[in-house]
């Protein structure tokens, strides 16, 4: 041994010596790792894998890992013919690049519609040459001239890769090959260019004449009286709903439907398309209510067959009456839309497409250009409480969409009545006459209480949302292990105890489950679990519907049962530039007072977020008219007790309370089990409460779920 200090033996300075050759090695290897291409490949699909498993690709995201498949293509068979590399080397940089097909496959199970990209083998549209070429610079390759020009036109002969034809729908195509245009009853649709108000600059002074020619009236047209308030299966109409069918009736065909939320706009556009015999139809929403529009169709028009376009379309049904699509996926499909032959369309939420420059805008416009070609009297409906959101300038792209005007000029319709007002923007007059005009054209607006009389004092409307992305899929796979554990301990039981009926065994096994469940057994998938996560889950979905109704009625109230909800809704109501208010549990008296003074005498405050439990009693909230109830309560009594903060003495409007049910869940089951529970309740004689406890909810939930599956 050496002393401390002195010189090591010459085995020692071998072994030193190899040590920091091994070192210098292992940082040339990891340098080397670094750099070219495929680490810039890794980094991509890794980052579209985490975009996969948020539940949403996006068209960016698919160009590039439409990009990296090529570039691993190409690298690959680089690979196999540099005569440079070893065969270690070789095979090195071949496994890499099976690291990166590996995660791409993953990638693809995630989301179908990546597969076809995987093996695509056509040539890249101008945004994925863009795409290649930042990543190759970005590696530090040596480009190649076709990789430095970028072609700025796609082939004539092939479609934006984003776009997408459904199997349904090919099969729809071949049983219907040719779609002859519908002429009937067919209005010209050109800017006139003839007349005294050729020369005139009117679209500017049409949008002004909402400033200055109200003169203190109503932005709404005549509507006829109604024949009849009755409905399919028995439902009946309120007054206003009816006389806004009956002048589709009458052949009326654009509307701008600006009712106030709660009047029922949606029953009003889908009867309206009945009464005009506007089908096939086609419907774009927003992507939180796609659901509840199907449902709605099934509700008012129980004989027509909806679908609904989810992501790629596998599994729509192209032969139905009422084709729903949201805005967001609405750039894979408008192509085949397009062609699909509609006469009839409503845009819901219709100030999502005031931006002109917008993609969502130019897919509405293109798609409703496409059908007035073929069917002229369409059916065109625009249905939103705020048409104006900042400026009078938001009316020029739904203005387009109904065919109202174009980009320079009104169309032929309104200006046949700007021309029989026999004024022009020089003359005193004009600015009222012109805005009657385009009111005439078809803007129908009603508020709350302008037809309160027609309206229950107090309701409850249903808003169901698909839970999408991994939090959903989580949930309905909870759910699912839940039915599965369920079902078997009903096998166990009836094969222990063959005696006992069908109904005792599913009550006895439903029993169990919750007695389990209030001890904290079965993780994740206990019936209380699930409904938490429910909840979570719902937090941003119930925030986006807030978001808009306050948009179009103003002041709402927000109830959620837990903390972490209110606190995820307050973010996304902060990121929409809402003011907010917060009343919970843990606050003082004196933070308390100060949130209810500022939601009832502060007009920027929106957004009153409140506890179901610490909020549902002893406080006045009736400055606003509209509710949301983002968690469900196991007991008719707290939703109630929460609604009454609203729906109180003061309040002189109708009340609407708008739940947030989670499509395909226990969350229905308990919605439809805690309004049975209120029905007993509201027939009890003398005064005698049924109200059911919470536990009675929960057993008969599970009940439910166990019927149903052993009825299967």
């Amino acid at each position: 041994m050496s002393p401390s200090g002195q010189s090591k033996s010459p085995s020692g300075q071998r072994s030193s010596t190899r040590k920091r050759s091994n070192a210098q090695s292992q940082r040339r290897r990891q340098h080397q790792d670094e750099t070219g291409v495929i680490p810039i490949l890794a980094r991509t699909v890794r980052a579209i894998e985490n975009s996969a498993e948020r539940g949403k690709v996006n068209p960016s995201n698919r160009i590039k890992f439409r990009v990296v498949a090529a570039l691993v293509r190409e690298e690959r068979t680089r690979i196999k013919t540099d005569k440079a590399l070893t065969d270690a080397e070789r095979t090195k940089e071949l496994t890499r690049l099976d690291g990166i097909a590996t995660i791409m496959a993953k990638t693809a199970s995630r989301d179908t519609s990546l597969i076809q990209l995987l093996t695509d083998t056509a040539p890249l549209t101008p945004q994925a040459q863009e795409a290649k070429r930042a990543m190759l610079l970005e590696a530090g390759a040596e480009l190649s001239p076709e990789d430095l020009i970028v072609v700025t036109e796609a082939p004539a002969t092939r479609d934006d890769e984003k776009h997408v034809v459904p199997q349904s729908v090919k099969q729809y195509q071949m049983a219907n090959p040719f779609l002859a245009p519908d002429f009937s009853s067919a209005t010209a649709s050109k800017s006139s260019t003839a007349g005294r108000l050729a020369n005139w600059e009117l679209i500017e002074p049409l949008f002004r004449s909402f400033e200055m020619g109200s003169g203190g009236g109503a932005a709404s047209m005549d509507l006829p009286e109604a024949r009849s308030l009755a409905a399919a299966g028995g439902k009946e109409l309120m007054r206003h709903q009816a006389r806004f069918i009956e002048s589709a009736r009458a052949g009326h065909r654009t509307y701008l439907l600006a009712d106030e939320p709660g009047l029922g706009k949606t029953a009003q556009a889908l009867l309206a398309a009945e009464a005009s015999g506007s089908y096939p139809l086609v419907v774009v929403v927003p992507n939180v209510v796609k659901v509840n529009w199907a449902r709605e169709v099934e509700k008012w028009t129980p004989h027509r067959v909806a679908t609904v376009v989810h992501g790629d379309g596998d599994d729509i049904d192209a032969f139905a009456d009422v084709v729903i699509v949201n805005y967001e996926v609405l750039d894979r499909h408008v192509a085949w839309l397009s062609r699909r032959g509609f006469k009839g369309m409503v845009v819901d939420e219709a100030h999502f497409i005031k931006n002109k420059d917008s993609q969502r805008s130019k897919n509405v416009l293109s798609l409703s250009k496409s059908i007035r070609a073929v069917t002229p009297n369409a059916l065109f409906v625009a249905l939103t409480g705020t048409p104006l959101i900042n400026q009078i300038e938001d009316f020029r792209m739904i203005w387009q969409y109904l065919g109202w005007i174009d980009d320079k000029k009104p169309l032929s319709a309104l200006m046949r009545k700007l021309e029989e007002t026999e004024l022009n923007p020089g003359d005193p007059g004009f600015f009222s006459a012109a805005r009657n005009a385009v009111i005439d054209m078809g803007i129908v607006r009603r508020k709350k209480v302008d037809v309160a009389a027609d309206i229950p004092a107090r309701r409850i409307a249903d808003i169901p949302v698909e839970l999408d992305g991994e939090a959903g899929r989580s949930i309905h796979e909870a759910e699912q292990a839940l039915i599965a554990r369920l079902v078997e301990r009903y096998r166990r039981l009836t094969a222990a105890r063959p005696d006992t009926s069908r109904e005792e065994a599913i009550r006895m096994v439903a029993a169990a489950e919750l007695e389990e469940s209030r001890g904290g057994g079965a993780d994740g998938t206990n019936v209380f679990a699930m409904v938490r996560r429910i909840g979570q889950a719902k937090a941003v979905p119930a925030a986006d519907y807030t978001v808009n109704l306050a948009r179009n009625v103003g002041k709402v109230v927000f109830f959620a049962k837990h903390i972490d909800v209110m606190d995820e809704a307050e973010k996304f109501f902060k990121k929409a530039g809402l003011k907010t208010v917060s009343i919970r549990g843990e606050q003082t008296t004196k933070a308390r007072t100060l949130a209810l003074d500022a939601f009832t005498n502060d007009p920027e405050v929106s957004v009153a977020v409140c506890s179901l439990t610490a909020a549902g009693v002893g406080i006045n909230l009736q400055v606003a008219s509209n509710v949301v109830l983002a968690e469900l309560s196991w007991t008719n009594a707290e939703q109630t007790q929460a609604i009454d903060r609203v729906h109180r003495i003061g309040q002189e409007l109708p009340v609407t309370a708008w739940r947030i049910i989670a499509a395909g869940t226990i969350d229905g089951r308990i919605s439809e089990l805690i309004d049975s529970k209120a029905g007993l309740a509201a027939r009890a004689l003398d005064g005698e409460d049924f109200e059911a406890a919470e536990g009675s909810v929960q057993l008969e939930a599970l009940i439910s779920l166990l019927k149903d599956a052993v009825a299967e």
